[in-house]
């Protein structure tokens, strides 16, 4: 299941990772274990923050692709599954079946 990983970092070990140098390559170190489709970094809610694309395929590889960010930053994570345009596509009678029954 495609899920998108939100990471907001405290700005204190951000920072702190900053001055010593250790954290663009704590960052890399996770991408490079998670292999995520795509990854952008920002600033959200006055904090280092990112958006993580993860096609995960078994809910037991959320430890896997949570903890690292906990652990070595200090970080909060929030997994929200999220759907490709094809996704979305093939959802198509699901959703149709449910207005049906629902609407």
């Amino acid at each position: 299941m495609r899920v998108l990983l939100t990471v907001e970092l405290p700005v204190e070990s951000a920072n702190a990772a900053i001055k010593d140098g250790s954290l663009a390559k704590t960052i890399q170190s996770i991408l490079d274990e998670t292999k995520p489709e795509a990854a952008y970094f920002l600033a959200a809610n006055g904090k280092r923050s990112g958006l993580i694309i993860l096609d995960l395929k078994d809910p037991s590889q959320i430890p896997a692709v949570t903890e690292p960010w906990m652990l070595t930053l200090n970080a909060s994570v929030a997994l929200q599954p999220v759907m490709t345009p094809e996704d979305l596509a093939k959802a198509g009678p699901a959703i149709e079946q449910a207005v049906k029954k629902y609407g």
